[in-house]
């Protein structure tokens, strides 16, 4: 019967063990630090959408193009996408890292994650600067009515 130790787990967090930039405690902090602001993000955005508006029945798509006209909601739900799709994502890749068995599963689930992210990031930018609530040409009364004339 073989015996094998376990290594000292205080000697894997050893700055002199390692050199160059770690790139697990890079992500580390940025779950955290990405987690805390989207914690206020999405509060901030239920806060203003649910409790000082008129709770979810006022929410359509007027709402939504009254509200993406203000650069600043631009830039709330930017951030709440942004922040939100790389710290799920990179949630995932731990969660990949940890229970992929083979380096080749490992590769191709987290091609297929950086992929999906990236796409998701890249639409639903386009979809929050390019938001038309008042279209050229549409039925007028299809639109909502802070559209002029």
């Amino acid at each position: 019967m073989s015996t094998t130790s376990i290594p000292d787990p205080s000697t894997r967090y050893r700055r002199t063990a390692q050199r160059g930039i770690n790139s697990e405690m890079i992500s580390w902090m940025f779950m955290r630090a990405s987690g805390l602001l989207l914690v206020i993000l999405v509060f901030g955005h239920l806060f203003v959408n649910l409790w000082l508006g008129q709770g979810v029945q006022a929410i359509d798509f007027a709402f939504v193009g009254g509200k993406w006209s203000s650069p600043f909601w631009q830039v709330w739900d930017l951030l709440m996408l942004w922040l939100g799709l790389i710290h799920g994502g990179n949630g995932v890749r731990t969660i990949i890292n940890d229970y992929a068995r083979s380096d080749r599963l490992r590769l191709v689930l987290k091609g297929l994650l950086y992929f999906a992210v990236i796409v998701t990031i890249i639409l639903g930018t386009l979809v929050i600067f390019t938001f038309d609530a008042c279209p050229a040409g549409a039925e007028p009364s299809l639109l909502p009515s802070f559209c002029e004339g």
